[in-house]
């Protein structure tokens, strides 16, 4: 039977940094996966920013995480050349009253380690973004964009340079225990395919299910899990912007709003729906409520250029009306079985985290932190 030093369960961006974590400290790794290719879930279906921490609450993980995984990063793109831009992002307030909220969000951001947020009244927003109206706003300097996909495809390729290898197409359906580690069983066998000293994880929307049937793990560290479905709707043709433009948030979420790709084109959403299965279509009837979301940001777009675009799911820990859940990463220290760590509820900003979620995951398994980040091996 094969015996590996590390299986990382989930190739999205979370797994995969792990995965090139593990590689560069000489583990023999293997990432798993029941798709084709990397990054097909949630990690290929988002905005593609790189947020600046600046919504979660102090000592949160997300907070910590946020800020340290978006100077790592950055640090990691321009070392490598990799398409990121430091666009920045402005929170509108529309109305006079909303400004409230701004109030809330710059606490939270200033509480959060996040000291760059610019307060910009009507005519400053203005001489950024001149078709934005609004009372006032927050700019965010560091927020920023990156493509996703080639950001995941040098973690891959890194992680194979150090040795690592990909299991495309295996689902892993259950983890048992064994003396020397874990078994990894693959498409329901009873025979595991590998035992790993380590296992990750990192299966995101399905990672409560395969922890359900992990031997060994107690129910009370299996989290229930909610799936809050997001769907965008893209512009056809380029958007006179050049920041980031999010309205206030919404229960659930940020709110529509526009982003934009490293092409310079932009896109909707994500709106928030509650559902029960992972379905990522898109229905074309949501234009309505699409066009008038847009409009609050643009008001002279052309309604026959916004399309339906795609569908993100985000698996959360807390549902609707709820307050906002933290990260749930689960070790050791947390669960008592030895080797193993669980990520649960890791949507945004899971991306922005991916590297510093990759060095608490190696904490939590008593591998220290990385520190040389910037270098390519």
């Amino acid at each position: 039977m094969t015996r590996i030093g590390a299986a990382v369960i989930g190739a999205g961006v979370v797994g995969l940094a792990v995965a090139r974590r593990f590689a560069r400290l000489g583990l023999e790794t293997v990432i798993v996966d029941g798709e084709a290719d990397f990054g097909t879930w949630t990690s290929a279906r988002n905005s593609e920013v790189i947020h600046a921490g600046i919504y979660y609450p102090f000592g949160s993980l997300k907070a910590e995480l946020c800020v340290r995984g978006k100077k790592l990063l950055y640090d990691y793109c321009y070392a490598r050349d990799l398409p990121c831009r430091q666009c920045g992002k402005l929170i509108f307030a529309a109305t006079p009253g909303q400004g409230v909220a701004l109030d809330a969000i710059l606490a939270a951001a200033e509480g959060a380690g996040v000291t760059d947020l610019r307060r910009l009244d009507a005519q400053e927003v203005r001489s950024l973004e001149p078709l934005l109206g609004c009372h006032e706003a927050l700019l965010s300097p560091s927020t920023g964009i990156i493509d996703s996909h080639a950001y995941m495809q040098s973690l891959l390729g890194e992680a194979e340079d150090c040795g690592a290898q990909f299991a495309r197409q295996s689902r892993v359906t259950g983890l048992s225990r064994r003396r020397d580690g874990w078994g990894v069983h693959i498409d329901g066998e009873a025979e595991p395919a590998a035992i790993a000293s380590l296992v990750v994880n990192a299966a995101g929307l399905t990672a409560h299910l395969l922890a359900r049937q992990t031997q060994g793990l107690a129910s009370g560290h299996v989290p229930q899990v909610r799936y809050a479905r997001g769907v965008y709707f893209t512009y056809s043709g380029r958007a006179p912007f050049s920041h980031l433009v999010y309205p206030v948030p919404v229960p659930g979420g940020l709110g529509t709003h526009l982003t934009l790709d490293m092409a310079g084109s932009a896109r909707f959403g994500p709106d928030v729906e509650w559902i029960d299965e992972i379905d990522y279509s898109v229905d074309p009837a949501r234009h309505v409520g699409f066009l008038a979301a847009a409009r609050l940001i643009w008001p002279e777009l052309e309604p026959e250029r916004l399309v339906p675009g795609y569908a993100g799911i985000r698996p959360k820990l807390s549902g609707p009306g709820e307050p906002a859940a933290d990260f749930m990463v689960s070790g050791p220290q947390d669960h008592g079985l030895p080797g193993l760590v669980n990520l649960f509820g890791i949507e945004s900003p899971g991306l922005t985290a991916s590297l510093a979620l990759a060095d608490l995951v190696a904490e939590k398994l008593g591998l220290g932190w990385e520190e040389d980040i910037d270098a390519s091996r």
